[in-house]
C-alpha cells in the first residue's frame, strides 16, 4: 500500500509524463526558472507513464543538472490519472500543483495559484480563456464537457480539463482516483468542503509532438462523471438512487396491476367487454409483472449496494500502478 508522506516541504510540483523526449528538457529548466525564485523549498515529480521514446533518459540526465528533481517511472503506461496518482502519493509538499509536460501551461503562472492558496483557497484551478487549441475537435467538446460537469457537479468552473491546477496537501492526501477522475479533483474537493478558485491562466499553441491523453478519452470520462455524481449524493446512501429507480418501474407496475384487477372484477361483477377484453391480452399481464420485477432488482441491487458501500469506505485501497524505478536529483540546490 502507498501512504502519502506528512508535508515536510512547502510545493511539490507533480506532472505526468507521456513520450515528451522533445519537451523534457526545457520543462524541466523552466520549472527550476519558476520555482527557484518563490524563495520557498519545492520537489518536481515527474512520473513517466511507460513512454516508449528517450524520455526516461532525458529526464534521468536531467536529474544530475536540476534541482529538487523526482522521477517516478510506470512499468507500463497507465493513464494520466494513475500518473497523478502516484504523484500525490510521493508529493511531501503542503501545496500540490499539477500541470501539463508539453509546456502548453506556463510554468509562470505558478505563482498566481499560490497567490490564491494563501488567501485561503483549498483548490485553484487554471482557466485556459485564451486557448491556443483548434475548435471544432478540442474547444467546442471542452466547452459542452465544462457546462455538463459543472450543471451535474453542482460547482461551476470554465475549464475542469485544465491541468494547471494547486491544491491543499490535505484535500489530495485521501482523495483515491480511478478511471479520468483526475480532472474531477475540484468537485471531490467541494463535497468534503474544500474551498474552490479559478484564475486565468496562460495557454501555449503546441510545439512539441501531439497530445498523448486526446479526445478519445471522451466516452470514459462521460462514464467517470456518472461515477462523481453518484459519489458526490449517493455514495453513502445508494439505496436512495436504486430506490428512485426502482420506484420509476414499480408505479406504472402497479397501476397496470390495478387496471387489471378492476377490469377482472368489472367482468365478474356486471360482464362488461371491457373487462374481458383486458383479460385476454397477455401485454398487460406481462408488462405489469416484468414492471414490477424490475422495481424489486432495483431495490435489491440498492440494500446489496449499502452493504457493499460499508466494505468500501472501511477496505484499504489498491494502487492502481506498479512503479518500474525511482530516481532523485543529484544536482547541486543553488
Amino acid at each position: 500500500m502507498n501512504n502519502i508522506s506528512v508535508p515536510t516541504l512547502q510545493i511539490s510540483v507533480v506532472i505526468p509524463v507521456y513520450n515528451e523526449e522533445e519537451s523534457a528538457e526545457l520543462l524541466c529548466r523552466r520549472l527550476h526558472e519558476a520555482l527557484s525564485g518563490l524563495g520557498r523549498t519545492y520537489e518536481i515529480i515527474l512520473v513517466d507513464d511507460g513512454s516508449s521514446d528517450r524520455t526516461w533518459e532525458v529526464l534521468t540526465r536531467m536529474a544530475g543538472e536540476v534541482p529538487g528533481l523526482e522521477l517516478i517511472r510506470f512499468r507500463r503506461n497507465y493513464g494520466q490519472t494513475a500518473a497523478m496518482s502516484a504523484g500525490f502519493h510521493a508529493a511531501r509538499g503542503e501545496v500540490v500543483i499539477t500541470l501539463d509536460a508539453d509546456l502548453q501551461n506556463d510554468p509562470a503562472d505558478i505563482p498566481k495559484l499560490l497567490e490564491r492558496i494563501d488567501q485561503g483557497y483549498d483548490v485553484v484551478s487554471g482557466w485556459r480563456k485564451d486557448r491556443k487549441d483548434a475548435f471544432i475537435n478540442r474547444r467546442l467538446p471542452s466547452m459542452l464537457a465544462n457546462g455538463l460537469i459543472s450543471k451535474i457537479t453542482g460547482v461551476e468552473l470554465h475549464d475542469y480539463g485544465c491541468t494547471l491546477k494547486a491544491y491543499r496537501h490535505e484535500v489530495v492526501k485521501n482523495i483515491h482516483l480511478y478511471g479520468e477522475m483526475h480532472r474531477f479533483i475540484p468537485a471531490l474537493a467541494s463535497w468534503v468542503g474544500g474551498s474552490i478558485d479559478e484564475v486565468v491562466v496562460q495557454h501555449h499553441a503546441r510545439k512539441f509532438g501531439r497530445s498523448k491523453y486526446g479526445i478519445s478519452r471522451t466516452f470514459r470520462v462521460v462514464l467517470d462523471l456518472l461515477t462523481v455524481k453518484f459519489l458526490l449524493h449517493y455514495s453513502t446512501r445508494p439505496i436512495h438512487i436504486f430506490g428512485k429507480l426502482g420506484g420509476v418501474f414499480a408505479i406504472p407496475g402497479f397501476l397496470m396491476l390495478a387496471v387489471m384487477i378492476l377490469a377482472h372484477l368489472s367482468f365478474l361483477v356486471f360482464g362488461t367487454d371491457l373487462g374481458a377484453d383486458l383479460i385476454k391480452r397477455p401485454f398487460w399481464i406481462m408488462t405489469s409483472f416484468a414492471l414490477i420485477l424490475f422495481s424489486l432488482q432495483f431495490i435489491s441491487m440498492g440494500l446489496l449496494a449499502e452493504m457493499q458501500i460499508r466494505t468500501y469506505h472501511e477496505s484499504q485501497a489498491k494502487p492502481i500502478y506498479l512503479i518500474r524505478e525511482r530516481r532523485a536529483s543529484t544536482a547541486p540546490t543553488r
